[in-house]
């Protein structure tokens, strides 16, 4: 993002993102080996080139790290001083704001900015990592193996965009929390490639269901200012996982299904079970019947390496 300007990031979250550069971390963050399903939509996923079933694809979740979660502590506390000066008031802490035009405010955008292109930077750093693990293990290249990337896409993010507001063109900062861009066909921002099919949306289920991958439509952007879900949401907090799930019944489940599974924490096993999510098929299925995005390609995981 241009408006980037690492002298509004602090110390302290430089030093926490630079050994993390190319890592996952921790959380719902993952990177999956999965395989294509079930094709809904031929053309579009023929244009990202996973329109086949059985190919397999890596899809892969992280972001910011913690130099991401230090932007945002280090303006929580610059902004519950400027909303005490400006006499903002929430019911939650966590929605601590600004206004936009205001110092704090464009503090945290340009600092989120950063944090933006050091999460698509780190994406990048293990996309190349997983491509070369590939190629090791295939003897082959990852041009050869056809491993191009077919959409990086950010969300928990704020954006500057131009939506219809009561029939007129409004500039909004538009929010998107657990839900993601999906812009339709013809939007100036999405790249040519794609133009006529509308933006893949990546939609990350469970390690031990599916994941989906959408396109945007004109109803979404004109209902949704262009955004859907991000992903299935939690059925269970974290505390009620590890304390209600099994953590061998969960492994005995997940190899059932063939799926192998590597992660760094036991717990977080048990946190990121299937059963502590939401159905990812019926919240895709709500967005594609309700026309705010629609259904291109399932994909199922076999291997699941959690951070």
């Amino acid at each position: 993002m241009l408006n980037a300007d690492p002298s509004k990031v602090s110390a302290r979250a430089k030093k926490r993102g630079l050994p993390q550069m190319g890592t996952l971390g921790a959380g719902n963050h993952y990177a999956e080996i999965q395989v294509v399903e079930e094709v809904f939509d031929a053309p579009a996923a023929c244009k990202m080139g996973i329109d086949t079933p059985g190919q397999v694809c890596i899809m892969i979740h992280s972001g910011s790290r913690g130099l991401g979660h230090q932007v945002a502590t280090d303006a929580l506390v610059e902004m519950e001083a400027a909303m005490a000066r400006d006499g903002i008031i929430t019911n939650d802490r966590q929605l601590a704001c600004a206004r936009i035009d205001s110092k704090e405010g464009q503090n945290y955008l340009q600092a989120m900015a950063c944090a933006a292109n050091y999460a698509w930077v780190n994406r990048s750093s293990m996309t190349f990592l997983a491509r070369q693990a590939f190629a090791k293990m295939f003897n082959s290249t990852p041009d050869d193996l056809d491993m191009a990337v077919v959409y990086d896409v950010s969300h928990n993010i704020a954006k500057v965009e131009e939506h219809m507001v009561d029939g007129k063109l409004v500039k909004l900062l538009v929010h998107r929390k657990g839900s993601t861009r999906a812009f339709p066909p013809h939007h100036p921002l999405i790249p040519v490639d794609y133009q006529l099919t509308g933006q893949p949306v990546l939609i990350g289920g469970t390690m031990g269901t599916c994941s989906y991958v959408l396109t945007g439509t004109e109803k979404g952007f004109e209902e949704t200012f262009g955004s859907t879900c991000h992903g299935a949401g939690r059925a269970r907090s974290r505390n009620s996982s590890r304390h209600k799930l099994d953590y061998q019944q969960v492994l005995d489940s997940l190899k059932a299904k063939g799926i192998a599974i590597r992660v760094a924490s036991p717990k977080l096993v048990m946190e990121e079970a299937p059963q502590s999510y939401k159905d990812v098929t019926a919240v895709v299925d709500t967005c594609h019947e309700a026309g705010i995005s629609k259904k291109t390609v399932k994909l199922r995981p076999i291997a699941v390496v959690k951070g």
